[in-house]
C-alpha cells in the first residue's frame, strides 16, 4: 500500500522510463498498456497503467520515427500497436491515483487495480516537451520475454485468422488474452453459462497436463532402462506438471490456472514422495500457495468461483462407494456445480443461466478436447491449418450457443439477495448434495427459497428514494416510489462498446430488482447525459421516453412511446408528485444545455430539484416565470458545478439545505468550479459529491430526509481515504 502516487503529483507532467509489461490492448483512439517503471522525475508507483491517445498527425510522426510503415494499417484483425511487450520507453505522462465509479452492487474498479498491482493510472501527454522515445527493443528479463512471446503468438494468430469472426476465442484459449474476444460474445457466454470455458481455465490446464502425463507414461514404459532409475508414474507426473506450468505461464498466470497448477504440483510432489493425499488436503495446499504468492487474489470473483467449483467436485466425488457409470458420474458433477454455484452467481452477478447444463454438455468436450488442443498445436510454425480447423469447430459450436442464448427463458435474473439468504442457500446446497440415502435431503432445496424469492424493500406509499449514480463526468438518477421507477438521464459513453448504460445503470437496476422502467427522461443531447440511453432501452423495457432531443437524434428511432419535456406538465405516482419546470414549449436555442429538462420531485412534504445542465440564462428564466417552484430541500447542482451556472440568485431561490454535485474524479473540465462551491457553501448548503462519495442515495419520507454514500457504506482501505 505504500507504493502509492503522492497526491501532490496528480495531474502534473512526469517523465517516466520503463518496460511495457503484459499485452498492450488496442482502443478506439489509441492503445492501453501497463508500464513497469524503472526511473521517473517524481515519485510514482512501480507499476502503472497508461493510455496513449493518438491523432493522425501523431501516427504519421511515430511511423517515420519508428519506421513501422503505418500504425493505422491493420495487422490481421487489429491495428498495429506503437508499443510492444518487453520494450523500454520514455514518456511524459499525467497520472492519478486509482479511482473508479462506486455504485450499489457495482463493480469495484479500485479493488481490481489493486489485485493486479496497478497503483496509478494515466495517459501519455501528446504534446509535451519530451515526446515518447523508444529506447530498447526487448528486455531480457524472463517475465518480459514471456510477455513478448505471448504477444508474438497473438500477432501470428491474428495474421493467420485475419477475417475469422471467432479468432479472439482461439487467442484467449491459447494465451489467455480475454480482451481479444469481441464484447458482444461475452453476452452469449454469460447467457449460456460457458464463460469459464472461454479463457484458460483449470479444466484446460488439467487436460493438457493429462495428455502430457499419458504420453510420457507410454514413452517411459517403452524403455528397458529408464524405469530402473525412475518409475514411469513419477516421470509422467513431472512431465504433466511441466506442461501445466508452461501453459499457465503462457496464459498470464490467472487465478484458475494458478489453482490448477498448484493442485497438480501437490499431486506430483506426493507421487514423488510416494504418499497418498486426500482431495481436501490437495485443495487446501493449493489454496495456501495461492494466498502466499498473491494475497489479493481474494478480491477477484474468479478466486471464489474457481476454488468453490473444484471444492464442490471433490465434495460430491470423494468417499463414494461402488462403481458408477461415467455418464452418471458426469451428470452428478454437472448437477453439483449448477446447484452449488447458484448462490455465488446470484450474489455476484444477479443472474444465472438456465441453459447452462445443456450448453456445458456440448461445450465442455468440444472446447477441452478439440478446440483448445488444436489452438495450442496451431501455435507451432507451419501448422496454421490446425488454427483454421479449430476455428471451423468453434463456428459450429457458437451457432449452437447463439441459438440457446436467444431463448427467452435462457437466463434467470433477479435482485441481489441479502447475505443471510446466500449463506442459507450455501448450507442448503451442501445438505442437498449429500450422498443418496442421507435422511431429509429435500430440506436443502427448501433453503433456496429465500434466495429466489426475497426482494429488496421499496419506499412506502408517499415516499421516494432518489439515487444519484456515480457515472463519472455525467448524470444518471434513479427515482423509485412504492410501485414505479423513473430514470433521469443515462450517463456518458466510455467507448464504442462501453457506456454507463451497460456497465453501470443496467447492472444497478438488476441488482435493485427493477425489471422495467415506467418512464425514462433524457434531459438533452449531450453525450454525458444520453450516452448510455440506447443501451438501457435495448436491455430494459421502458414504458415511455421523455426528452428534449431534436427529431433527428438517433434515440428518436427507438420503438418506445415518446413525449417531449414541457414546462407545466406534472404527474403523480404512489403519492409522490413530479413537476416538469423546464423547457417551455417551442423553446428554440443554439445550445443543447438551454433545453435541458428540469424536474422537481415532492414526497412526504420534501422537495428535490433535478437541474441537469441548465445555465445562468435558463436559471434567470425560471426565476422570472416560476420562482416559487424552485424552492427545494435538495438540489443537484446545474451543469456539474460549472462556472456558467449556479448564480447567487438561483441558489437563494432554492434555499436548499443539501446539494449534490454529479461530477467525475479530477474532471478535465475543472468541475466543480471553486467559486461555485464557495457560493453554495456560503448559502449554508451541505455538499455531496459523487467523485468523493460515490453514489448518493436520498430517502424522502415522513421521517425526513436521509442520505447514504456508497463510499461510506462500502468503505475499504484501498479506496484511498
Amino acid at each position: 500500500m505504500a507504493d502509492a502516487l503522492p497526491a501532490a503529483v496528480e495531474g502534473q507532467d512526469v517523465v517516466v522510463t520503463g518496460v511495457v509489461v503484459g499485452l498492450p490492448q488496442a482502443m478506439e483512439r489509441g492503445v492501453r498498456f501497463e508500464l513497469a517503471v524503472e526511473s521517473s522525475s517524481q515519485s510514482v508507483p512501480s507499476r502503472i497503467s497508461l493510455a496513449w491517445y493518438r491523432s493522425a498527425q501523431d501516427d504519421a510522426t511515430l511511423d517515420v520515427s519508428l519506421g513501422l510503415g503505418g500504425l493505422g494499417v491493420g495487422r490481421g484483425i487489429a491495428p498495429m500497436l506503437p508499443v510492444r511487450a518487453g520494450e523500454t520507453w520514455r514518456f511524459t505522462v499525467r497520472l492519478k491515483r486509482p479511482h473508479g465509479n462506486l455504485n450499489p452492487q457495482g463493480f469495484d474498479y479500485e479493488a481490481w487495480l489493486l489485485e493486479r498491482g496497478i497503483r496509478a493510472t494515466g495517459y501519455v501527454r501528446p504534446r509535451a516537451e519530451s515526446t515518447p522515445l523508444h529506447l530498447a527493443e526487448r528486455d531480457l528479463a524472463p517475465t518480459y520475454w514471456v510477455d513478448a512471446a505471448r504477444e508474438a503468438l497473438r500477432d501470428r494468430y491474428r495474421a493467420s485468422l485475419s477475417d475469422a469472426p471467432f479468432a479472439g476465442i482461439l487467442i484467449a484459449l491459447a494465451i489467455g488474452d480475454q480482451q481479444a474476444i469481441d464484447p458482444e460474445l461475452w453476452q452469449v457466454f454469460a447467457k449460456t453459462g460457458i464463460t469459464h470455458l472461454m479463457s484458460i481455465s483449470g479444466l484446460h490446464v488439467t487436460m493438457l497436463a493429462g495428455l502430457a502425463y499419458g504420453a510420457m507414461n507410454w514413452l517411459w514404459r517403452r524403455s528397458s532402462r529408464l524405469p530402473l532409475y525412475l518409475p514411469a508414474q513419477q516421470a509422467a507426473a513431472i512431465a504433466g506438471f511441466l506442461a501445466a506450468f508452461g501453459y499457465s505461464v503462457l496464459a498470464g498466470f490467472a487465478v484458475p490456472a494458478q489453482r490448477t497448477l498448484y493442485m497438480l504440483g501437490v499431486v506430483a510432489f506426493s507421487m514423488l514422495l510416494r504418499r497418498e493425499l486426500a482431495a481436501s488436503r490437495i485443495l487446501a495446499l493449493a489454496l495456501l500457495l495461492v494466498l502466499l504468492l498473491d494475497p489479493w487474489a481474494v478480491l477477484a470473483a474468479g478466486f471464489w468461483l474457481s476454488f468453490g467449483a473444484v471444492g464442490l467436485l471433490f465434495y460430491v466425488g470423494s468417499g463414494r462407494l461402488g462403481r458408477v457409470h461415467w455418464l452418471r458420474d458426469w451428470g452428478r458433477a454437472q448437477w453439483a456445480v449448477t446447484i452449488g454455484m447458484l448462490p455465488a452467481l446470484l450474489a455476484l452477478f444477479q443472474q444465472f443461466s438456465l441453459v447452462s447444463p445443456l450448453a456445458n454438455a456440448v461445450a465442455i468436450p468440444v472446447v477441452s478436447f478439440a478446440v483448445t488442443p488444436l489452438a495450442l498445436a496451431g501455435a507451432l510454425p507451419g501448422l496454421d491449418l490446425l488454427l483454421h480447423l479449430a476455428h471451423g469447430i468453434t463456428v459450429a459450436l457458437m451457432s449452437v450457443m447463439d441459438y440457446l442464448a436467444r431463448q427467452p427463458w435462457a437466463v434467470w435474473q433477479q435482485a441481489a439477495p441479502p447475505v443471510w439468504a446466500v449463506l442459507l442457500a450455501l448450507t442448503g446446497g451442501a445438505w442437498l448434495l449429500l450422498p443418496r440415502g442421507f435422511p431429509a435431503r429435500w430440506l436443502g432445496a427448501v433453503c433456496f427459497l429465500p434466495l429466489l424469492t426475497v426482494t429488496p424493500e421499496r419506499p412506502l406509499e408517499g415516499a421516494a428514494q432518489v439515487v444519484v449514480l456515480d457515472v463519472g463526468q455525467g448524470l444518471a438518477i434513479h427515482v423509485q416510489t412504492a410501485r414505479h421507477d423513473l430514470l433521469f438521464d443515462a450517463g456518458p459513453a466510455f467507448s464504442a462498446e462501453a457506456n454507463s448504460g451497460n456497465r453501470i445503470i443496467v447492472p444497478y437496476l438488476r441488482a435493485r430488482g427493477v425489471r422495467w422502467l415506467d418512464r425514462m427522461i433524457v434531459s438533452h443531447a449531450d453525450k454525458d447525459h444520453e450516452g448510455g440511453a440506447a443501451a438501457v432501452l435495448g436491455m430494459v423495457p421502458v414504458a415511455e421516453l421523455m426528452t428534449s432531443l431534436p427529431f433527428e437524434h438517433p434515440l428518436s428511432a427507438q420503438p418506445v412511446p415518446h413525449r417531449p419535456c414541457v414546462a407545466g406538465e406534472s404527474w403523480e405516482w404512489d403519492g409522490v408528485r413530479f413537476d416538469m419546470l423546464h423547457p417551455p414549449q417551442d423553446l428554440r436555442a443554439r445550445k443543447t444545455n438551454a433545453v435541458s429538462c428540469v424536474l422537481a420531485i415532492e414526497a412526504a412534504g420534501k422537495r428535490m430539484l433535478l437541474t441537469s445542465d441548465i445555465e445562468a440564462e435558463q436559471e434567470g428564466m425560471l426565476l422570472a416565470q416560476r420562482p416559487a417552484s424552485l424552492k427545494a430541500d435538495i438540489v443537484t447542482l446545474p451543469h456539474h458545478g460549472s462556472s456558467t451556472s449556479s448564480t447567487a440568485e438561483f441558489i437563494a431561490a432554492t434555499g436548499a439545505a443539501e446539494a449534490i454535485i454529479p461530477v467525475g474524479y479530477r474532471s478535465r473540465f475543472g468541475h466543480p468550479r471553486p467559486e461555485v462551491v464557495a457560493r453554495w457553501q456560503a448559502s449554508g448548503a451541505h455538499l455531496h459529491r459523487t467523485d468523493l462519495d460515490g453514489a448518493v442515495s436520498v430517502n424522502l419520507s415522513a421521517a425526513g430526509v436521509t442520505f447514504a454514500h456508497e463510499r461510506e457504506r462500502r468503505h475499504r482501505y484501498w479506496h484511498g481515504q
